[in-house]
């Protein structure tokens, strides 16, 4: 898939691949779903499909965070305060014990709301704010949020299809 340069290219990258993992993810059975049995975003770790969702949730709220504190004037703790870049697996670890209280068609719903609320917000940005001018070092407010949303689904929707043929549920 082509980077996205405007906003309905972001738009429509974000459904796409959502789309396509959301399906993926429909094929997970329930039972399975807490099975760390599939490679965590830690080396050496392991995670569930799960883990997996949840981690995907806290990027998209982590998102919407960085927008809102924008939107609002304020500084942004890139990419989260406490983290740094290099720091990313420990994040992951976060993101699945911030939502661990939540089953699994929570965490599916959850994720659909999240994702619901980002297009919403790029919806209403202009493809100026959005791709006209760095807001992160030389990156682009849109492609941060690609960064961040569309392309951790493909590569999510990569490890579920990948654990479902070795679990032998797809």
């Amino acid at each position: 898939m082509a980077v996205p340069g405007s906003r309905q290219e972001l738009l429509a990258a974000i459904s796409t691949t959502f789309n396509r993992l959301w399906d993926d993810l429909a094929s997970v059975p329930k039972v399975r779903a807490r099975e760390a049995s599939m490679q965590g975003h830690m080396a050496g770790s392991m995670m569930s499909p799960a883990d997996l969702v949840a981690y995907l949730i806290g990027w998209n709220e982590l998102v919407l965070k960085w927008l809102d504190r924008d939107d609002r004037g304020e500084a942004v703790d890139f990419p989260e305060m406490g983290f740094k870049w290099n720091e990313l697996g420990p994040l992951a670890q976060k993101f699945y014990a911030d939502h661990d209280a939540l089953d699994w068609p929570e965490r599916l719903e959850r994720l659909r709301t999240v994702k619901e609320q980002l297009v919403s917000t790029i919806s209403n940005r202009s493809d100026d704010e959005l791709y006209g001018k760095g807001w992160y070092g030389k990156w682009t407010k849109g492609r941060m949020i690609q960064f961040n949303t569309a392309s951790p689904y493909a590569n999510a929707r990569a490890r579920i299809r990948k654990w479902l043929k070795a679990q032998e549920c797809a």
